[in-house]
């Protein structure tokens, strides 16, 4: 087979055969990678003929017109013959005749929303804001300077958790933080789970358009004295104390007994009939198709116990959010959406027609993980996504937004194109694959302001040129972390050279914390679980205290001191960006040493599993004083 039909195949069929990797290096996608890659979207070619047969094919399809078009204001949109008259239908109501210009394209008209035209009102068009609702729209402020913490929501503690963190945990969070001036509490994600393990991870979910009802707080949808009296008379009230009180979380123990609870509050919450059965009817065949799943995956047999659990999740955290804006948070909880979902949930099973078979979300090989990394994770085929005029993408963005301020997209860069690997092949024999970046955005845009909820992108890792460029222009908030906010040289960025179109942050989730960065207690994780020898320690700790010293010149020189706690300094430090929103992690707000996930680690290291103190003591109070110190000298001209 010539490799030239092959390669032009792969790269109509949206397969990026020619990329760059991390260091800069040009890199070309094998032969057998892309038939693999193809083989599984469904396109079979192994000879020059079946490519130039399965080429036809692409291009025919490519000049079918697409169910949805989307477009900004004013902008040319393709919808018919040069003459003819169309009219668009807006969602409200409202009609708008055009006639179609000499090049086929009438302007969008300027009312966002979606627009129906066509036969029978067969097509959609959908006039998209020219960007996101933003930190400035959510405060009333021209130039915001806010802050909030972002926090992994089973290491809080609650007084009914089963030692699994719950929304009544969150609530003390977010009270103290907006008694202290903050704006936001960035939660991690709470999609629906499959049933516990014991290797559970947030991002690796059942289902994403629903919640986790292990995280929900029964006694802030039942009354306190109902859901207490009905886990005394489970005879679960020691066991759920046993499992509050540890350092980590026994995700398959706390799993069990809260199910055991929730079975029982389900048994005795008649009263409650009316308001679960309207929230099912309105749920309508995606909730019943999820909750038949779950009642087959966690083996109770029982749909009904399902849906009740979903209502209480639901009811949970959109009390909860409604405290947070009563509170005078200007945006509140913010949600984080997973790259993708697990190809045995319910989310796969039912949007089988659009889930790329036999393909695994990845990363190629980089400075991080020298063999890349295969997270077997399901996603969508972007030419199925076309096809349904994005309604898996859509329906996904509102069951996420809903009763939120925001939404943290983990791994953003997902919009333009994710790395598949064939199931089965490790890492460096996948190949990227593009994505409709430019509807997916204005889809994106749209919803957000539908729900008035700001949008963060998770833009880290080897990202395109010019692609944090066209997020800010949407305006998409990245992310800039103190460890990789440098400049050519290696050293750190002074503040005042952060972005000012992304959230700033000192650590994420996957990332030491500022106490632990400090004295390298990731890099002893890593050699406790293999990933370094004693020598490559000793190598990554000189390095560390090369950084150590550079960053508290860098606090230095910006106008800071380092004499008193390191932390402290680094969070006045990153406070003081001209960033609309700082977020910083509750463990790095209490001066933690332990980070919550160590990737490429499995079994040693406690991923997902570390439990916040039970009190945040003075260590709060000072990381507070140094972010609002931070946060008033970004705001002085």
């Amino acid at each position: 087979m010539a490799d030239p039909d092959l390669r032009t195949l792969a790269d109509t069929a949206g397969v990026i055969v020619d990329w760059t990797d991390a260091d800069g290096v040009a890199q070309r996608v094998g032969d057998d990678t892309l038939v693999a890659v193809l083989d599984a979207l469904g396109i079979h070619a192994r000879t020059p003929a079946q490519c130039r047969e399965a080429q036809a094919e692409l291009n025919a399809r490519s000049t079918q017109a697409p169910p949805l078009v989307t477009a900004r204001a004013g902008e040319p949109v393709a919808l018919g013959r040069a003459g003819a008259r169309v009219e668009l239908v807006h969602e409200d109501g409202d009609r708008v005749e055009l006639r179609v210009a000499e090049d086929g394209t009438v302007p969008a008209p300027p009312q966002p929303g979606e627009w129906k035209f066509g036969d029978d009102d067969e097509r959609n068009l959908v006039v998209a804001p020219a960007r996101c609702f933003g930190v400035a729209d959510a405060l009333g402020a021209a130039a915001p300077r806010a802050w909030g913490v972002a926090l992994q929501v089973y290491s809080v503690r609650g007084p009914r958790d089963a030692g699994i963190g719950d929304a009544g945990g969150a609530e003390a969070w977010l009270t103290r933080a907006a008694r202290d001036g903050a704006h936001a509490v960035a939660l991690s994600p709470l999609h629906a789970a499959m049933p516990a393990g014991p290797h559970y991870s947030p991002y690796s979910p059942a289902d994403r358009r629903w919640l986790d009802p292990l995280h929900a707080d029964p006694a802030a949808v039942l009354g306190v004295a109902a859901a207490q009296s009905c886990l005394e008379r489970a005879g679960l009230a020691g066991r759920f104390d046993a499992l509050a009180g540890g350092a980590l979380v026994d995700w398959p123990e706390g799993a069990a007994v809260k199910w055991r609870w929730l079975r029982a509050l389900h048994a005795h919450a008649g009263s409650h009939a009316d308001a679960i059965a309207g929230f099912a009817a309105a749920g309508g065949d995606a909730l019943h198709a999820h909750t038949q799943w779950a009642a087959r995956a966690f083996g109770d047999g029982d749909p009904s116990l399902h849906v009740f659990a979903q209502w209480l999740a639901a009811r949970s955290w959109a009390a909860l959010q409604a405290r947070a804006r009563g509170q005078g948070m200007g945006i509140g909880l913010i949600a984080d959406l997973a790259v993708g979902f697990d190809p045995a949930g319910s989310e796969a099973a039912a949007q089988a027609g659009a889930v790329l078979d036999g393909l695994l979300l990845g990363a190629p090989p980089d400075a991080f993980n020298a063999q890349g990394q295969v997270w077997g994770l399901g996603a969508y085929a972007p030419a199925a996504l076309r096809r349904s005029g994005y309604a898996p993408f859509r329906t996904l963005l509102d069951c996420v937004m809903r009763d939120r301020g925001g939404v943290r997209i983990d791994h953003i860069l997902g919009l333009k194109r994710m790395w598949l690997v064939p199931r089965g092949a490790d890492a460096t024999h996948g190949a990227y694959l593009r994505y409709p970046m430019r509807e997916l955005m204005d889809l994106l845009a749209l919803a957000s302001w539908r729900h008035r909820a700001i949008v963060i992108g998770e833009d880290l890792g080897v990202v395109p040129p010019g692609f944090r460029q066209r997020l800010a222009a949407r305006g998409l908030l990245g992310m800039d972390v103190l460890p990789f906010t440098r400049d050519d040289d290696g050293g750190f960025l002074p503040p005042a050279q952060w972005r000012h179109d992304a959230v700033a942050m000192t650590t994420t989730h996957d990332l030491p914390t500022l106490a632990g960065w400090r004295i390298g207690r990731d890099l002893s994780w890593r050699r406790r679980c293999g990933l370094l020898d004693a020598d490559g320690r000793r190598r990554a700790m000189r390095e560390r205290r090369t950084d150590v010293a550079a960053l508290d010149r860098a606090i230095v020189a910006a106008g800071g001191t380092t004499d008193g706690d390191p932390t402290v300094a680094a969070l006045r430090h990153v406070a003081t960006t001209p960033s609309p929103l700082v977020l910083v992690p509750a463990e790095d707000m209490l001066g933690l040493r332990g980070q919550p996930n160590l990737p490429g680690v499995v079994e040693t290291h406690p991923n997902w599993r570390r439990r916040l103190p039970e009190q945040a003591g003075t260590a709060w109070d000072a990381a507070v004083a140094a972010i609002g110190d931070g946060r008033r000298q970004a705001a002085t001209p």
